[in-house]
């Protein structure tokens, strides 16, 4: 039902659309950085720490085909996508308060369901934004700009702690375990929740959607389709019909999060045993979680400025190739945390994690797009989800098991590594990235414009 063709966008014009995504990111960089550890002040063991993160991608699981069938087959006063951007919006940033306040590990788990279920529901329809608006060669530009939006949010919320911690006398204390969430992190929590609701509404209130070309047939073929049973087998059967391309992309984009999910569960909690030598309730681990922020925001800084030369280099190099050589430099970096010592050098493993997380946030979609069947982006961006989400689902399930009865401390990998599982755990992620990497080689790519 969309129009075949766009016009080009400006810069700026571009820089709207995308703007929303600086809040999105204020949220999940939060949660990246700090959820383990607010698990951990909450009294979590490190086996524990999976299960509780399953909400993250459970909810994508189930959320995202929803909505973006559902926004595939809206149009309102507010457009598409957009008033899917402002419910998620406004449901994040109440959970984003509350967060923080979590006097247990299961109102934080619950929380945190709120949370991701609410930031899928502004995020999918993102991803569907681009191509509904952009023509086939300023994609890849639509896509980067997001990734740029991604890394500076990313860096400002991953920060944040570390800034209250340091440069401002807020929150000094280290909190205790089941004693409750240090200050600097709760404020933390309250600056992403204006940020994710004021960014969003900057897209809202500056970029106009396109009508579907017809809308009286439109309002027709919505109505033949309506309600649940409908919308469960139609997304079954676009499961089914899936393109090539997606197909090949599928097991690059499984390797990819499963690395990327070992990396968030258990990288702030290595580094504050392993470098900082704390343990949660002393000061050493409330600085080391903090310095771990740090690091987050260097990766994601990275991302920032090299999302700016991505374009340019997927021009010359070709999409699959830029994307499997970004890959192996996240893998190096994570791979590098066994060998570090000392806080400083972990700022450069960061660099090539950056470069890794420009590209999957870009190239990936940039691929899949013009491969996709007209008036099918939403859903398919929702299916296309399914491979980010199901390899953590898994990992929620089992990693626990693993970090539990196999990577002891006694165990001969973990021996291997320097003596301690949580820093295994993230040896193990750079392992996947590389295999990601090496399965580019067989990722077909549609044959359009890149710009």
């Amino acid at each position: 039902m969309l129009a075949t063709s766009r016009p080009p966008l400006s810069f700026w014009q571009i820089w709207n659309m995308c703007f929303g995504f600086l809040g999105i990111q204020f949220g999940w960089a939060l949660q990246m950085a700090n959820m383990s550890a607010i698990y951990e002040y909450l009294g979590a063991d490190a086996h524990q720490i999976p299960i509780l993160w399953l909400a993250a991608p459970l909810t994508g699981l189930i959320v995202q085909p929803i909505i973006g069938h559902m926004s595939d087959r809206t149009w309102n006063r507010l457009g598409r996508r957009r008033p899917y951007f402002l419910v998620g919006a406004l449901f994040a940033s109440v959970a984003l308060i509350a967060m923080p306040s979590s006097g247990t590990l299961w109102m934080a788990a619950g929380l945190l369901w709120v949370m991701d279920a609410s930031i899928n529901i502004s995020m999918e329809p993102f991803r569907a934004f681009v191509a509904d608006l952009l023509p086939p060669e300023q994609r890849t530009r639509g896509y980067a700009m997001q990734a740029l939006f991604i890394g500076l949010g990313a860096v400002i919320a991953s920060i944040l702690p570390w800034l209250l911690y340091n440069v401002f006398p807020v929150g000094s204390d280290g909190g205790t375990a089941g004693k409750g969430i240090p200050f600097a992190v709760k404020l933390s929590f309250y600056v992403g929740a204006f940020s994710f609701l004021a960014a969003v509404l900057w897209t809202i209130f500056t970029t106009r959607e396109y009508p579907p070309d017809d809308l009286e047939a439109f309002r027709e073929a919505k109505g033949e389709k309506a309600g649940i049973g409908a919308a469960v087998s139609e997304i079954f059967h676009d499961m089914l019909a899936m393109p090539t391309t997606m197909r090949r992309l599928a097991p690059v984009q499984i390797f990819t999060w499963l690395g990327l999910f070992c990396m968030w569960l258990y990288f702030g909690v290595a580094v504050a045993r392993n470098v900082f030598g704390g343990v949660p309730g002393t000061t050493g681990y409330a600085h080391g979680i903090a310095w771990a922020g740090n690091c987050f925001a260097m990766y994601s800084a990275v991302c920032f400025a090299f999302s700016f030369a991505l374009p340019t280099v997927a021009e010359r190099l070709g999409r699959r190739l830029t994307h499997g050589l970004c890959l192996l430099l996240g893998s190096i970096g994570l791979l590098s945390v066994a060998f570090i010592s000392s806080k400083y050098l972990l700022l450069l493993s960061m660099v090539g994690v950056g470069i890794a997380w420009a590209s999957v946030l870009s190239m990936p979609y940039s691929i899949l797009v013009g491969a996709l069947p007209p008036g099918k982006t939403g859903i398919y961006m929702g299916i296309f989800n399914f491979f980010i989400v199901i390899p953590e689902i898994l990992a929620a399930l089992v990693f626990g098991k693993i970090m539990e009865k196999v990577l002891t401390d006694e165990s001969v990998l973990v021996q291997l590594v320097g003596g301690d599982n949580r820093l295994t755990a993230v040896v193990i992620g750079g392992l996947s990235l590389a295999v990601a990497a090496a399965l580019c080689v067989t990722v077909t790519e549609p044959d359009r414009p890149m710009g």
